[in-house]
């Protein structure tokens, strides 16, 4: 809810005047009809009758006359008093309209100009609709009428036309455009004017006589509101008397209304409306006293009404506005010859009212939520854009019962409200009421007063400072500085003087250069001149007291902090770096800029440092008489060396204080807090962060750049000081997986003196991945091979003293060194070269490595060889296929092992296989690669057919193919073998196609089948399938894997013969 919510409707607050429209005239394109409206509106005396003039059109349409009620029997009042209803009387509903028209008795088309005058007249009457306006008629003539009775032939023109027109003889009027035209006018005003006392009359009677209609059981709004509008129209009729006693009346209804929570507001709204009328008709006629006795018991009747707990707030706004209300009409009437006292004077309002709107502030952050969002849709919203009745809520209008209709939206509306009020400058109400109360202090000379509220001036100036309202800031200030030089508050005067002459002033240059003239006096202990705008008698006290305050001489000292102002002074420090090594000199930097008109001197300037010990280098004073001299607009910068000790290493230094020393015969020290800063400084940092215009008055003549670019830097750290000595480091990167990875580091001293005890620490950077830690292995025997006992970080070994250009070169090799990988190895177990996932027990398989070099240099291979664990070879002393063997960068070598797995190893599990060994060289070295374990499995019955010298290894078509297959029992007792041949389509055979053996414990049985090829290629051999029905269990897939699955058959040839040959 803002301010003006608050605000009283200006109709309310104007003096009602009867409102006359005047139509027919053309004041745009006539010159005529202009001087006529002119006349009737410009420079008005206060003689004149009070009346407000409106040029309307002939068809201007007024507004609309509802159908006057006969009965108020089932009426049921939505609210007291509609909020367009005064300004429709006011302005839209005249008590009279004119009807202006050129026409001369003697004019020659005088039927016609009557006929269309009648029309115009008729016009005017349809669209009032009904209305009591009264209508009247003045003939715009060219030459002066002659006396009454004396021109017969005006006489009887004038009776016809009132009866063309359906007027009375007194509604006609003739106005002569001659020299005397405003004589003219003031006699037609006054004809006007009683023609709208006899309409504002029949509109009273017409309210007084629905009287008897109403009853009291459910009209109450209704007595109210006709009481308001009775004595309303008898002020537009300036029957200021009776008007007084019906508002009176409506006073006293409005208090027997039954008061709720819901129409609380409406009551208090219209008590307002009508203790505002009673008060200025009481001043008006010069009763104060009763207007005072009247506001006293409006706030007696009132200040316990406060209504939702929820919405407290505008209790005390609307408790303040009308303290406010009442001291603009008190200081209202003093202007038009009222005289007040010390003891009853506005101020005292004034000072009430802005006490209220400081309840409010408070009352609103304790309700208002910080971080509510304002419902939607908006139910302060009303389709037509206002209320329709004073006082009441826009979410539910013309709601006359005590619950509200719907808890849901009381809730949001009430939300509603308390965002709205988060919006309200507060701050900007309190300052202007309290600055009315003090100029009216001061104008009726209370002291007391003047210096309560200027404290209480020192309390808002903070909420302007901070939201940057620099014109007001100004007022507050001037009206602050006049207080405290009536008071001879020299602490006080010298603090607003140093404000007001700063880059947050609005004052002009003359003003600041007065200022600062005043502020060098006091600085010399003189009296400085009387302030403007104060009375003489005031300025003569004012006199004596200063001379009494610098007659003191144990007061010449005086400490103002300015960290929370705007002084005329701008202060930024900052350190020159972040930090400073123990060796070096710590610089800091002092900016020192005067906003004033006038060159300002100073006589000591001094930093505060958390370690006091350094104060004593941070200090520059004026030598002799002397004095430093700051120039306006200019930066002055004052620079500060001292060497940090030893102990602080490590520590912060920081500024705590800023000091400034100004005057001669009385001594005043400016000080900022930590490195200097004002209240406006921080939003200007910002702004110049942002490359924008300084803000703040008079920014537009400040020079931007350099001093919005200066930053504040208020500590420093000391740290240690950087050693010279160099250490190099020489080696081949990258280092290789595995490798022994030579580092030599080079330390020279380039000290002046003898550096001793020098200790090295060798080894991997602290902070990285803990595999890497642990994989790494240093050493200073560069011959020594590292291995798990070698530790990953070699500290504190001792180099003795190292004089200057002295080198020392210790040698540190690493390995296991996990930063490049050499190789990758990938191994594979092959049988009739088909890949395998396990092998089985006594059945000779291949192992497959493939080694891929990934090392950016060529690698030779020195040798390779297998170290077995579980597996046998079958070859009694393989030898090397790689050997010096050399592999450039993504070369890969491949090597191959026959391996079988013993009978001793266990069945049906997993078994070792043993490492894989090669030596290689960018310098000799062994890896050792882990080959993969792998399964292994025992076989209950083995089927195989072993090579011989009578089965080829390949067919022919339509010749004989014997196989032999030889079936061994492994187990420890009879098996059962079933076998069974299926057929093929490439091959006819002979044999036993399905047979049923029983083979002993370690026997062998074999199976011969003759086949007989049908068709050439590689084709499949007929499928032999072996089932066990003692042991279900065993797999038949691994029994067909070591059976020929495929054989190559040659088609059929034939003998060469000698002819053949020949052929050739």
């Amino acid at each position: 809810m803002s301010g003006s919510q608050w605000e009283l409707p200006p109709e309310l607050c104007c003096r009602p005047m009867a409102f006359v429209a005047l139509t027919g005239l053309d004041v745009t394109y006539n010159a005529v009809h202009r001087a006529i409206w002119d006349a009737f509106c410009a420079n008005r005396r206060a003689d004149r009758v009070p009346i407000s003039f409106k040029v309307l059109a002939g068809d201007h349409e007024y507004p609309k006359c509802r159908t006057k009620r006969t009965s108020y029997e089932w009426y049921i009042p939505k609210g007291i008093l509609k909020t367009g209803w005064m300004n429709k009387h006011l302005n839209l509903v005249p008590a009279l309209v004119v009807l202006f028209y050129e026409l001369d008795w003697d004019d020659p088309q005088w039927k016609e100009k009557q006929s269309e005058c009648a029309t115009k007249v008729e016009i005017v009457r349809t669209s009032l609709q009904g209305r009591n306006t009264k209508v009247a008629v003045v003939l715009i003539q060219k030459k002066t009428p002659l006396p009454p009775g004396e021109d017969l032939v005006a006489s009887e023109r004038a009776s016809s036309l009132c009866n063309a027109c359906d007027l009375s003889g007194k509604s006609l009027f003739v106005l002569p455009h001659t020299d005397h035209l405003v004589g003219y006018i003031i006699r037609l005003e006054n004809a006007f004017y009683e023609h709208a006392q006899t309409y504002y009359y029949t509109e009273i009677r017409r309210v007084k006589s629905h009287k008897e209609f109403l009853n009291k059981t459910t009209h109450q709004l209704l007595f109210v509101r006709h009481q308001f509008k009775i004595a309303f129209f008898s002020e537009l009729k300036q029957d200021t008397q009776n008007a007084l006693k019906y508002y009176r009346t409506a006073y006293s209804l409005v208090h027997e209304l039954r008061a709720h929570e819901t129409n609380m507001l409406e009551i208090k709204t219209m008590a307002g409306f009508i203790n505002y009328k009673i008060c200025r008709l009481c001043f008006q006629h010069n009763t104060p006293l009763d207007a005072i006795a009247q506001f006293r018991k409006h706030i007696d009747l009132c200040k316990k009404k406060i209504g939702s707990a929820d919405l407290a707030f505008e209790h005390t706004a609307w408790m303040s506005k009308q303290f406010q209300s009442f001291g603009e009409l008190f200081d209202e009437a003093i202007k038009l010859g009222l005289t007040a006292i010390q003891t009853q004077n506005p101020g005292f309002y004034y000072q009430q009212a802005a006490c209220y709107s400081q309840d409010r502030k408070l009352t609103a952050q304790q309700l208002c939520q910080a971080g509510a969002v304002c419902p939607i849709p908006d139910p302060l919203d009303t389709p037509t854009g206002g209320l329709d009745f004073y006082g009441q809520r826009a979410w539910r209008q013309g709601h006359q019962s005590i619950d509200p209709p719907d808890p849901e939206k009381e809730r949001t509306g009430i939300l509603a409200l308390q965002i709205k009020e988060r919006d309200v400058p507060h701050s900007e109400l309190i300052i202007a009421l309290l600055s009315n109360a003090v100029a009216q202090f001061k104008k009726y000379k209370c002291p007391r007063m003047k210096s309560h509220l200027s404290e209480l001036l020192d309390y808002v100036m903070c909420d302007y400072r901070t939201e940057r309202w620099w014109a007001l800031l100004t007022a507050i200030l001037s009206t602050a500085l006049r207080c405290s030089y009536l008071m001879a508050n020299v602490k006080d005067y010298m603090t607003y003087c140093m404000e007001l002459l700063g880059r947050a002033s609005t004052l002009k240059e003359e003003q600041k250069s007065r200022i600062e003239k005043n502020l060098l006096k006091v600085l010399k202990n003189e009296v400085p001149d009387a302030e403007p705008d104060c009375e003489p008698s005031g300025s003569s006290a004012a006199a004596a007291l200063w001379k009494d305050r610098m007659a003191l001489s144990g007061s010449n000292e005086f400490s103002i902090e300015v960290q929370d102002y705007v002084p005329f002074i701008q202060c930024k420090a900052r350190f020159l770096a972040p930090s400073f090594h123990v060796d070096q000199p710590i610089q800091l930097q002092v900016f020192l800029r005067a906003d004033c008109p006038h060159p300002i001197s100073f006589n000591k300037l001094s930093v505060s440092l958390s370690n006091q010990c350094y104060n004593q280098w941070c200090v520059v004073e004026a030598s002799g008489q002397d004095t430093m001299l700051l120039t306006p607009g200019e930066t002055s910068c004052f620079s500060f060396n001292f060497v940090a000790k030893t102990q602080d290493v490590g520590k912060k230094i920081e500024m705590t204080g800023i000091e400034l020393m100004l005057g001669s015969g009385r001594w005043v020290f400016l000080s900022w807090r930590g490195a200097g800063g004002d209240a406006a400084s921080a939003h200007e940092a910002l702004q110049a962060s942002r490359s924008a215009r300084p803000r703040g008055p008079g920014a537009g003549a400040r020079p931007e750049g350099a001093w919005d670019a200066l930053t504040i830097q208020h500590s420093t750290m000391i740290i240690s000081r950087v050693p010279k000595i160099s250490v190099q480091l020489s080696h081949q990167p990258p280092a290789l997986n595995n490798e022994m990875y030579c580092i030599t580091l080079s330390i020279q001293s380039q000290e002046e003196g003898v550096a001793r005890e020098v200790r090295l620490t060798a080894g991997l950077k602290p902070g990285q991945d803990a595999n890497l830690s642990q994989a790494t292995h240093v050493t200073l025997d560069r011959g020594q091979v590292c291995d798990a006992s070698d530790p990953a970080l070699l500290p504190d070994i001792p180099l003795g003293d190292l004089n200057p250009g002295h080198k020392v070169r210790p040698l540190c090799g690493t390995t296991a060194f996990p930063i490049f990988c050499v190789f990758y190895v990938c191994p594979t177990f092959r049988v009739c070269l088909e890949p395998l996932d396990r092998v089985v027990v006594d059945i000779p398989f291949v192992l497959m490595t493939d080694l891929l070099s990934s090392s950016p240099w060529p690698l030779l291979l020195h040798s390779s060889s297998l170290q077995l664990v579980t597996m046998a070879t079958c070859t009694p002393h393989p030898l090397s296929q790689l050997e010096q063997v050399v592999l450039q960068t993504g070369e890969c070598a491949s090597e191959c092992f026959c391996l079988q797995c013993p009978s001793g190893a266990e069945a049906n599990g997993t078994v070792a296989t043993g490492q894989y060994v090669i030596s290689w060289r960018r310098c000799p070295l062994d890896m050792v690669f882990y080959l993969p374990h792998v399964e292994s499995k025992t076989l209950t019955v083995c089927v195989s057919n072993p090579a011989s010298p009578e089965l080829p290894s390949f067919g022919r078509v339509r010749e004989t193919l014997p196989v032999r297959y030889h079936i061994e029992n492994r187990t420890a007792l009879v098996q059962q073998v079933e076998m069974a041949v299926e057929p093929s389509d490439a091959f006819m055979f002979s044999g036993l196609k399905q047979v049923r053996l029983h083979i002993l414990p370690g026997a062998e049985q074999q199976m011969l089948y003759n086949y007989y090829p049908l068709m050439a290629g590689y084709q499949s051999l007929p499928q032999l399938n072996i089932s066990l029905p003692r042991c279900p269990a065993t797999d038949t897939h691994t029994l067909r894997r070591f059976l020929p699955q495929r054989i190559f058959v040659k088609p059929q040839g034939r003998e060469l013969d000698d002819a053949s040959i020949a052929a050739a």
